[in-house]
C-alpha cells in the first residue's frame, strides 16, 4: 500500500505563506538605462548566447500537493502546459543549434524538481551542442522545487523520502532502474553531475577532473589554454544537511573581437549558495522560500584572486549570477559591492530568475552604477534569448552592452507579437503542419488543463488533516488529469508527423498494455474509471509508467521536422497559458510591465557615474 509522504506541514504550509505574500507585491519598475549618447565604441567580444529558466520538469514521479493542480489556480507556474513538460527542452535544443559557432551561458535553473531525470535529459542537449558552454546554479538546481534543501544524505529523513519519490519516474512501478533511493539531486550533487559532464563536451578540460560522488571536495581548476571559454573553476561540495552552502564559481573568457583592446572575462557566480535553512527564514522574512539568492564570504574569497588577475592585466569583467540584483540578500549585495569597487571600469551583471526579463541601472550601496541586462525564461512567456556582445569608449570609460533579444524577423522585436511571429516563422514553419491546427491544438489543451484544476480548499483540508492513505486520493485525481492531458499531445504528434517520423510504434510497450499499440493502450488508460484510493495509485502508477517511457523516446527525434515540431507546440502552449492567466497572477511578466523595464532594448551603456 501507498502511505502519504510525511511530514507533509511545513513544505505546504510554507507554500501556503508564499501564496498569500504573493497578493500583496505591487509592481513599481525599476530604473533604466537612459537614452544612448554618443561614443566611439571598439568592438570588445564577438557574440555569445545567454539563456536562462529552462526547468525542465519531471512529471511521473508520485505525485506531491507542491505541485498540484489546485496549487496551479493561485501561483500559475506549479503546472506548466503538459506541451511543456514533453518539449520544453527542445526550447533550449534550438536556441543552442540555432548558434552553432557561438559560446553560451546559461544562468541557471536548467531543472525545476532537480531530479536525476530532469538533469539527464538537459545533459543530452549540452552534451549535442558544439560551442562551448557553462551553466550557472539555481535555486531549482540543487532545492526540491527550488524551495527546500533537504537531506538526501539521510535516507532516514521523510523530507529526503519524499523528494526522492517524486524523482522516480514512471513513479517506480515496473521500473526497477529508477526505483533507487538516489533519484533526487542535491546541491553537492548537480554541482559534481555539472563538472562531470563538461569532461565529455567536444571541447577538452585538460585537468579537470571528475569530483567524486561523496565527501567534501575542494574544486581548484585552471584550463592551461589562457583562451579557452571555461578557464577556470573554484567551488566547494559539501556532503549531509548542508550541502546547500556548496558553491561553485567560473572564470569565463569571451571570444576577442578582431580590434579589440582589452580582454573581455565573465566571473560566473553561483548565488544559490543558500544554506539548510532557506525555506523557513526567507518565508519569516515575508519572501517566498527561494526567491532570494545568497553567497557566502567563502565564494567571494574564491573569486577575488580572478578580480585583481584582471585588474593587473587590463581585462574588463563582467559579473553574472542566476538571481537578478534586487533578489540578492543585502549581505551578498554588499560583499560584491566592496569586490566590484576594486575594478576601474564600468560594472555589468548579467541574470535570470524573474522569467520576464529587463534592464536595469542600479545606484544603491555605492557610488557608481550597475548595468543589469535580465534574461527571460525558456519554460514561461514571454520564451526568449539574448546574443550578447559588449564594446568599450577607452576616453569616456563607458561599456556598451548590446543584447539582441531573439529570435527575430527581419528586424528586430518591438512587441510580444513580433516575437511570437519570430518563433512561429522560424520553428513552426519548419515543423510541415498547418500553423492554425497547431493553435488550435494548443489552445484547447490549455483550457482543459485550466479547467480542470482542483480547489485550494480541498488542498489546505488534505494538507492540515490528518495523516491517511484516503485524504490523498483527490492528488491522484489531479495527477491522472494530467497524464491524460500528456497523452492527449502524443496522439496529437502521432497525427501531426506521422508513424515513420515519430517510430513511437518500435517501443516496447509495458506487459500490461497486452497486445495493443500505444495509442490503443493510451486511449483506454485514460478512459478507465477506477472506484477507491488503492485503484486510483494502480492506475496512476500505469499512466505514469507509460508516460515516462513516451517522454524519453522523444529524446531521440533527430529530425529538423520533429525538432522544429516540438519547439513550436512548447512556444505555442507557453503563449497561450499567459494569455489565458489573469494579470495579477502572471509574476509581472505582462507586455506593458515589461516595457517599462525596457524588455525590448536591444542595447545599453554605463558608464563610471
Amino acid at each position: 500500500m501507498i502511505r502519504a509522504a510525511v511530514p507533509r506541514c511545513l513544505p505546504l504550509l510554507t507554500l501556503a505563506s508564499a501564496l498569500l505574500l504573493a497578493g500583496c507585491a505591487g509592481f513599481e519598475p525599476q530604473p533604466g538605462p537612459g537614452p544612448e549618447q554618443a561614443a566611439a565604441y571598439r568592438a570588445l567580444t564577438t557574440p555569445i548566447i545567454a539563456v536562462g529558466d529552462t526547468q525542465e520538469h519531471e512529471s511521473t514521479g508520485y505525485p506531491l500537493h507542491d505541485n498540484d493542480s489546485a496549487v496551479d489556480a493561485y501561483v500559475e507556474v506549479t503546472q506548466r502546459p503538459p506541451e511543456q513538460t514533453l518539449f520544453g527542452r527542445r526550447l533550449l535544443e534550438w536556441a543552442l543549434a540555432s548558434h552553432p559557432e557561438e559560446p553560451f551561458i546559461h544562468l541557471g535553473d536548467v531543472m525545476d524538481l532537480s531530479c536525476r531525470s530532469e538533469a539527464q535529459r538537459i545533459s543530452r542537449i549540452f552534451q549535442s551542442s558544439m560551442s562551448p558552454g557553462a551553466i550557472l546554479p539555481g535555486n531549482h538546481d540543487g532545492l526540491m522545487f527550488g524551495i527546500f534543501a533537504h537531506n538526501l544524505f539521510d535516507p532516514a529523513e521523510p523530507a529526503a523520502r519524499r523528494w526522492n519519490r517524486i524523482c522516480r519516474r514512471g513513479a517506480g512501478v515496473g521500473q526497477g532502474a529508477f526505483r533507487t533511493e538516489n533519484e533526487a539531486l542535491s546541491k553537492r550533487d548537480f554541482i559534481a553531475a555539472y563538472l562531470t559532464d563538461q569532461l565529455s563536451t567536444p571541447h577538452p578540460k585538460p585537468g579537470l577532473d571528475a569530483p567524486p560522488t561523496r565527501g567534501a571536495h575542494l574544486v581548484e581548476w585552471r584550463n592551461p589554454d589562457p583562451d579557452a571559454f571555461l578557464s577556470a573553476a573554484r567551488g566547494e561540495l559539501i556532503d549531509g544537511p548542508f550541502h546547500a552552502d556548496s558553491f561553485l564559481t567560473q572564470r569565463l573568457v569571451l571570444p576577442r573581437a578582431v580590434e579589440a583592446t582589452r580582454r573581455t572575462i565573465v566571473i560566473a557566480l553561483d548565488t544559490n549558495q543558500t544554506g539548510a535553512l532557506v525555506g523557513v527564514w526567507d518565508t519569516l522574512m515575508g519572501r517566498s522560500p527561494g526567491s532570494m539568492g545568497h553567497l557566502h564570504p567563502d565564494q567571494v574569497v574564491a573569486v577575488e584572486s580572478w578580480v585583481d588577475e584582471a585588474i593587473a592585466a587590463g581585462d574588463i569583467v563582467i559579473f553574472a549570477g542566476h538571481h537578478n540584483w534586487r533578489a540578492l540578500g543585502l549581505p551578498s549585495r554588499l560583499m560584491l559591492r566592496n569586490l566590484m569597487a576594486r575594478l576601474e571600469h564600468p560594472l555589468v551583471y548579467l541574470s535570470a530568475h524573474t522569467h520576464r526579463g529587463f534592464w536595469a541601472v542600479h545606484r544603491a550601496l555605492a557610488s557608481r552604477p550597475i548595468l543589469e541586462l535580465n534574461v527571460s525564461s525558456l519554460s514561461d512567456w514571454p520564451i526568449a534569448y539574448r546574443r550578447i556582445s559588449f564594446a568599450y569608449d577607452e576616453e569616456q570609460r563607458r561599456l556598451l552592452v548590446r543584447g539582441d533579444l531573439l529570435p527575430q524577423g527581419d528586424r528586430p522585436d518591438a512587441s510580444d507579437a513580433d516575437l511570437l511571429a519570430a518563433w512561429r516563422e522560424q520553428a513552426c514553419g519548419a515543423a510541415q503542419v498547418p500553423i492554425e491546427r497547431l493553435a488550435d491544438e494548443d489552445r484547447r489543451l490549455v483550457r482543459i488543463q485550466k479547467s480542470s484544476r482542483g480547489s485550494l480548499m480541498e488542498w489546505l483540508l488534505a494538507a492540515l488533516g490528518p495523516v491517511c492513505e484516503t485524504c490523498e486520493e483527490p492528488l491522484y485525481q489531479h495527477a491522472q488529469a494530467y497524464l491524460d492531458e500528456i497523452f492527449e499531445v502524443i496522439l496529437e504528434l502521432d497525427a501531426d508527423l506521422g508513424r515513420d517520423a515519430h517510430k513511437l510504434h518500435t517501443l516496447k510497450l509495458p506487459s500490461w498494455c497486452g497486445e495493443r499499440d500505444y495509442a490503443a493502450c493510451i486511449r483506454d488508460l485514460i478512459a478507465e474509471k477506477p472506484t477507491g484510493f488503492t485503484a486510483h495509485v494502480t492506475l496512476f502508477q500505469r499512466k505514469a509508467a507509460l508516460a515516462a517511457l513516451l517522454n524519453e523516446h522523444l529524446d531521440d527525434l533527430s529530425s529538423h521536422r520533429a525538432r522544429a515540431y516540438m519547439t513550436c507546440r512548447a512556444v505555442l502552449s507557453a503563449k497561450d497559458d499567459f494569455d489565458a492567466t489573469p494579470e495579477d497572477r502572471n509574476t509581472d511578466r505582462g507586455e506593458q510591465k515589461r516595457r517599462a523595464e525596457q524588455f525590448f532594448r536591444s542595447e545599453a551603456s554605463v558608464g563610471m557615474d
